[in-house]
């Protein structure tokens, strides 16, 4: 997520308010319904915040006071809950700090900062007490967990109240969250909160935070929020009455229904444009007056590609459903949140309306369909490169004919690197930050658009829409996605996402041997898939032939010659055409992730 650069591979609300020194967002929310938690079987926790934070801008240190209702959707008894304290991890000796000194190729901007953090610019949230029904319960701080011992376990179908205190400070901005990033805006609050870690069928996912991403519960927030009364700001949620002033601060209120994240940034330089998509939602734009003149015009000239952007999504896989979203100058480079992201604003045009059309993608593939982005971040990330890559063509007129091909090329080189690692990798654990990078990015995006090249492409446009109104408001697991594609096509899929997503198998075809009218196909990797090829005759003509694979029960939509299946244990394959041939080339649109193309052509 977040940057628009994929990696060392090559990857690289609101209505209009009379001051501007008022968070602007719409009056009259949007309340998504979430889908039914017993349908069919399933169910999701679900938590409503309310919380009342009281910021001072001149420590960057916050108060806040936070009363947390969960409902025990699951069939299970519940012992222990934990919530996540993202902000501990910008202390000398964090795991994130470790992490960051002994991986061979750390982040460039966590490189050994934290390590160097003086005590008044460390972020940290302290948990000063916490009670459950009224009962003050024990609790443990461990680095960015806290781990609660109940006073009495949460039965299924339970609901219980957790009432908090807790005091935090604003660490200098180094990765996603921080004050005076390097481009001088004041405040980006994001994964400020104590928050509630998920518990599902797979259990607790209380993971620390290490340098990835996030996986968080379905809910409702209601934030109050007092703040120096000349700073603008924007992010998650809708506005509920004008702002209460008093002295030097003002008290913000906002509602956010059906997220499962709320984030914010201040800055008392902000600028805050607003451009209302056509049936859709109200954009907001917050960037710093500071900005250079052509800085300033890019953000102008981006305010209608964002309108376009939104409504390409809305239409290739579903309706955005809340009436506002904010794209805000914050941050480290670019990251997605509830209604919002923040990204970096000095930028060219096309990297600024880059950035955007990706962050605003993951408004789908991770806020909309919610992943566990520590467990399966290439569907996220790498969903989010697919769809933003084909918006950013479409968009811009760039007229690619393959807008994923420094995607499969960046693949394909790791994958003959000897460095890769399967999907299955949880985010933090890979051996090198480049080798996450191209793999959630790259080969993320490459298994959907070959998900095309498998099912044919109207397919994948009907997969992409169903997975859509059928996970909105869920936790998707990998399954998910090829139980869609199965359902629109009738085909067998498993072992497409088995061996693309699990194993680091490799895609290698070639063109063994050509006698006459005779072609010989072999299979060299060990990873299965239906083939497309041209022959070229020696009169001149051309005839495209398909070679359904055995294992698939099936075949795509094609008008292509179709000819016998192919199973996968037999190495080779062998067919006859009509004609004497000239040429043979596998899979002539190069839509495979087949590592050695130069044996695809004969």
């Amino acid at each position: 997520m977040k940057r628009v650069l994929l990696s060392i591979f090559g990857l690289f609300l609101i209505l209009s308010c009379n001051s501007q020194k008022d968070i602007v967002v719409a009056q009259a929310p949007a309340t998504p319904i979430p889908p039914s938690t017993q349908k069919s079987g399933y169910w999701q926790q679900h938590v409503d915040y309310k919380m009342e934070i009281d910021m001072d801008v001149n420590t960057y240190q916050y108060k806040g006071t936070q009363q947390l209702i969960y409902t025990n959707n699951s069939p299970d008894v519940l012992n222990r809950v934990y919530y996540h304290l993202y902000f501990n991890a910008f202390q000398p000796g964090s795991e994130m700090d470790v992490r960051s000194r002994t991986i061979a190729d750390p982040d460039s901007r966590v490189g050994d900062r934290i390590s160097k953090l003086k005590p008044n610019e460390i972020g940290y949230i302290k948990v000063n007490s916490l009670k459950q029904n009224g009962v003050t319960i024990k609790h443990e701080t461990v680095g960015t967990v806290l781990e609660v011992d109940l006073a009495k376990p949460i039965q299924p179908g339970e609901r219980v109240t957790f009432d908090m205190l807790f005091d935090a400070q604003v660490p200098v901005q180094i990765r996603r969250s921080g004050r005076n990033n390097k481009e001088g805006v004041a405040l980006s609050m994001v994964q400020w909160y104590p928050k509630l870690a998920e518990y599902d069928f797979e259990g607790w996912h209380a993971d620390p935070y290490i340098g990835r991403e996030f996986h968080s519960v379905w809910g409702n927030f209601d934030v109050k929020l007092s703040i120096d009364k000349n700073y603008v700001v924007g992010g998650t949620g809708y506005k509920q009455d004008q702002p209460v002033i008093k002295g030097n601060k003002k008290t913000l209120h906002f509602k956010a229904p059906n997220v499962h994240d709320f984030a914010w940034a201040a800055d008392p330089d902000y600028i805050h444009d607003t451009m209302q998509v056509p049936n859709g939602p109200t954009l907001n734009f917050y960037y710093k007056s500071t900005l250079s003149a052509e800085q300033k015009e890019n953000w102008k000239k981006l305010q209608p590609k964002t309108v376009e952007l939104m409504q390409y999504f809305s239409e290739h896989i579903g309706k955005y459903p809340y009436k506002q979203y904010s794209v805000i100058q914050g941050g480290d480079g670019g990251m997605e949140y509830a209604m919002s992201t923040l990204i970096t604003g000095k930028r060219s045009f096309g990297s600024l309306v880059g950035v955007t059309a990706h962050e605003l993608a993951h408004t789908w593939f991770q806020f909309l369909l919610a992943t566990n982005e520590a467990k399966h971040e290439w569907m996220d990330e790498g969903f989010t490169t697919y769809i933003s890559n084909h918006a950013m063509d479409y968009i811009l007129n760039q007229g690619k004919k393959k807008p994923l091909e420094n995607a499969y090329t960046s693949y394909i080189r790791l994958a003959k690197s000897g460095l890769e690692q399967p999907l299955t990798t949880h985010a933090d654990r890979y051996q090198l930050n480049s080798v996450y990078g191209t793999l959630a990015y790259s080969k993320g995006a490459v298994f959907l658009a070959q998900l095309g090249y498998v099912i044919g492409e109207e397919n994948l446009k009907e997969t992409i829409k169903k997975y859509f109104n059928d996970f909105a408001f869920k936790h998707p697991k990998p399954l998910d996605i090829i139980r869609t594609a199965e359902k629109i096509t009738g085909l067998e899929l498993d072992w497409y996402l088995i061996d693309f997503a699990q194993t680091t198998n490799t895609i290698d075809y070639s063109i063994k041997s050509i006698e006459e009218s005779t072609i010989t196909l072999e299979r060299i990797g060990l990873m299965p898939m239906p083939i497309d090829l041209t022959v070229t005759y020696t009169d001149g003509s051309t005839e495209d032939f398909y070679i359904p694979l055995q294992m698939m029960r099936g075949e795509k939509p094609t008008n292509a010659t179709l000819i016998k299946d192919w199973a996968w244990a037999y190495p080779t394959y062998t067919f006859k055409t009509s004609k004497a041939i000239q040429s043979v080339q596998i899979d002539p649109k190069e839509m495979m992730a087949d590592i050695d193309k130069e044996n695809n052509k004969k």
